[in-house]
């Protein structure tokens, strides 16, 4: 191909997004994609109840509605199939295997350099471009937080990104540590088959359960069959007012089934912060990911912080050293093409 004029890091849905804004104009670009496919998290890393956990007109992409027939919170086959269709109607072509691990601006020749190590060769690989789009999202590595004595559980420690389903875990004894989408729904997935859910929480009310009550989300009903007869009364009316799902039987619940903080852990003991010990089988870490983009794009700390969040809420696209983000922490698309179709 021609000398690109943008560079995109990362084939997630943002990714995808921005390939097929540019090949609408024509504009030459590649995608770089560190895994094997597009929108690994997706395909590869998520579990099979996931849906998308808002309306679907907020959820499609630009140029292509989902279809009528699909229902309002799109499932995770039907969203896959979108994005495969989306893929092929754009002719979206990402380099896959290549892990972006330097980017920075050259100030003489007003480009960005960007060096990709190849997966499969080992051997790097340097482009350069115009723009560089960022869009390599906030889901970069697997984070479990470090507890004491988390090497001496005897049991089975796996992240949100192993875990599929809870047919393999009837009547066992499983911690679900983090309250966020992820959390809720693993909890509830685990608990409709008939495992011994316990969900550990550190705040007194989840933020995404927060942000559901204000805004009338129907996906809080995943938190109140969890823990609906313990937090009930603590809850706002709005997120109150949903019902429980019948399938959730009392005995498929521990006695204890919302906890406080882990503070540390003793073989399969799991003590909290409140002095409790309880024995477990499996501790599933819903935990959430640590960004790495901070890691590899240099010399424009005005973008992200320490921990790879973007510091300004949008950012306003000019010439010169310049570049496009679109890993917005509160999942707002930070991104203008306008630039690049004037060159």
């Amino acid at each position: 191909m021609q000398n690109p004029v943008a560079i995109i890091v990362g084939a997630g849905p943002s990714g995808l997004a921005t390939s097929a804004c540019l090949n609408q104009h024509s504009i030459p670009h590649i995608l770089l994609e560190r895994e094997d496919c597009y929108a690994s998290l997706w395909k590869k890393y998520s579990y099979d109840r996931l849906r998308l956990h808002l309306r679907k007109q907020f959820c499609e992409l630009p140029h292509m509605s989902f279809p009528d027939s699909y229902p309002t919170y799109v499932p995770k086959d039907q969203f896959l199939q979108y994005l495969d269709d989306y893929v092929s109607h754009f002719k979206i072509s990402p380099m896959y295997q290549r892990s972006v691990e330097f980017a920075s601006f050259d100030e003489e020749a007003k480009k960005w350099n960007v060096k990709a190590r190849n997966v499969s060769s080992g051997e790097i690989e340097e482009y350069s471009a115009r723009f560089l789009v960022v869009a390599s999202g906030e889901t970069s590595n697997p984070f479990i937080p470090k507890f004491e004595g988390l090497n001496t559980f005897t049991g089975e420690v796996i992240h949100s990104t192993g875990f599929k389903n809870g047919k393999t875990y009837c009547d066992k004894n499983v911690l679900v540590v983090g309250s966020g989408n992820s959390g809720m729904e693993i909890a509830l997935d685990l608990a409709n088959h008939g495992a011994r859910t316990s969900i550990a929480i550190r705040s007194a009310l989840p933020h995404s359960i927060a942000e559901a009550g204000q805004l009338g989300i129907e996906y809080v009903e995943v938190f109140i069959s969890v823990a609906w007869w313990t937090t009930l009364c603590c809850l706002p009316r709005t997120v109150s007012s949903f019902r429980c799902p019948r399938s959730l039987h009392q005995n498929q619940v521990r006695r204890d089934p919302v906890l406080p903080a882990l503070e540390s852990i003793r073989g399969n003991e799991v003590v909290f912060e409140n002095g409790k010990s309880l024995p477990f089988d499996t501790i599933v870490f819903c935990t959430g990911f640590e960004r790495s983009t901070n890691k590899w794009l240099k010399g424009d700390d005005y973008l992200l912080n320490e921990d790879g969040i973007p510091k300004p809420s949008y950012l306003t696209i000019g010439r010169g050293r310049t570049v496009c983000i679109v890993l917005d922490y509160r999942g707002e698309v930070c991104m203008e093409l306008a630039p690049m179709h004037r060159m």
